[in-house]
C-alpha cells in the first residue's frame, strides 16, 4: 500500500512539474491547430467576420475538387517545385563537395567560406537583390548583358515558366550552401583507404562515386535531405517575394500551397477556405512524417 501511495504521489508530482510546460505547449501549439480546424468548418470571411456559420466540409470539398487555379493546382506545382529543387540540390551539391574534397586542393578553406556567403545572408535581402538587381526588366544585370550582345530584354518574372526557373535559381542560391556543407563533411568521414583501393582497381571518378561515395554518405546526409525536403515543400518567401508580393506582382501566376493559402487569407480575406487549405497542408506533412518514421523504423529493424 505504501509503495503504491508513494508511486501515486511521485506521478502526481511529476505531472505538477510538467503542467506549466504543458499549458504553454497547449496555448502555443495545440490551440492554434484546433482553432484553425474549427475555422475551416465555417464560412468566415471579410463579410462574415462576426456572424460566420458552420458549413461542414464545404471548404474542403472546394479545395479538393477544383483543379484549375485552385488548391490542387498549387499542390501539383509545390510537388514539382520540391522535386526539381531536390534533384538540382543533390546533384550540384555532390559535384561541388567532390571538388572540395580533391586531394591537395589549394585554398580549400577560402572556397568553403565563399560558398557560405549566400546561406549567411538574410533570405529576404538576397531575394530582393535578385529581383531588383538581376531580374528587373529595365535595369537588371541579366538584361544589360543581353543588350550588349544585341538581344531584346526579357521580362524574367512575367511568364509562368520563366518565373518558375528564376525562382528555382534563387532558391538554389540560398539552399545549396547547406547541402554542400553537409555533403562535404560526409565525404571527409569516408576512409581514404577505400578510394586508394578503388584507384588501384582502375575505378574512375564516376564508378567511385556510384559504388563507394554515395553508399557511404547516404546515412549521413539522409536527415539533411529530409529537412531540406520539408523546407522546400513549405517554401514561401522565394516565390512570394519574387512574383506574388502585394503591390509588386509581376504577372506570373505561380503559387505553392503556402502562397495560395496566404493569398486566400490576407488578400481575398477568405479565412474559412484558407484554414481548410492550411489543415490539408498540415495533414499532408503529418502523413509524410509518419510514413518516413515507419520506413526508418523498419530499416533499423532489418539492420539489427
Amino acid at each position: 500500500m505504501k509503495n503504491g501511495k508513494r508511486k501515486y504521489h511521485n506521478t502526481l508530482r511529476s505531472w505538477l512539474c510538467l503542467s506549466p510546460s504543458l499549458v504553454i505547449i497547449g496555448l502555443i501549439v495545440v490551440f492554434p491547430i484546433v482553432y484553425t480546424a474549427y475555422i475551416s468548418l465555417t464560412n468566415m470571411n471579410v463579410y462574415h467576420w462576426f456572424n460566420f456559420e458552420i458549413i461542414g466540409l464545404d471548404n474542403y470539398a472546394k479545395a479538393l475538387t477544383v483543379f484549375d487555379g485552385g488548391f490542387l493546382q498549387a499542390l501539383a506545382l509545390t510537388v514539382l517545385w520540391t522535386a526539381v529543387n531536390m534533384v538540382f540540390q543533390l546533384v550540384i551539391a555532390f559535384f561541388m563537395a567532390s571538388l572540395l574534397n580533391i586531394q591537395k586542393l589549394r585554398f580549400r578553406r577560402v572556397y568553403k567560406t565563399v560558398l557560405m556567403f549566400p546561406w549567411a545572408m538574410p533570405g529576404y535581402v538576397s531575394i530582393l537583390l535578385w529581383k531588383n538587381g538581376m531580374f528587373n526588366s529595365q535595369f537588371g544585370l541579366l538584361n544589360q548583358w543581353l543588350g550588349k550582345i544585341g538581344l531584346d530584354p526579357v521580362r524574367w518574372l512575367a511568364n509562368d515558366a520563366v518565373a518558375f526557373a528564376a525562382c528555382l535559381v534563387v532558391n538554389l542560391w540560398l539552399a545549396l550552401p547547406f547541402m554542400i556543407m553537409i555533403m562535404d563533411g560526409a565525404m571527409q568521414s569516408v576512409d581514404r583507404a577505400y578510394y586508394e583501393s578503388a584507384l588501384l582497381d582502375g575505378a574512375g571518378w564516376f564508378r567511385r562515386s556510384v559504388s563507394l561515395t554515395i553508399p557511404a554518405i547516404r546515412p549521413i546526409i539522409a536527415p539533411a535531405v529530409v529537412i531540406t525536403l520539408f523546407t522546400t515543400f513549405k517554401q514561401f518567401d522565394v516565390i512570394y517575394l519574387l512574383t506574388q508580393q502585394v503591390g509588386a506582382k509581376t504577372g506570373a501566376n505561380i503559387h505553392t500551397v503556402l502562397t495560395y493559402a496566404y493569398e486566400n487569407a490576407f488578400v481575398t480575406s477568405n479565412y474559412g477556405y484558407s484554414s481548410a487549405i492550411s489543415m490539408c497542408i498540415f495533414i499532408l506533412l503529418i502523413a509524410f512524417t509518419l510514413i518516413y518514421n515507419a520506413k526508418g523504423g523498419k530499416r533499423r529493424v532489418e539492420n539489427d
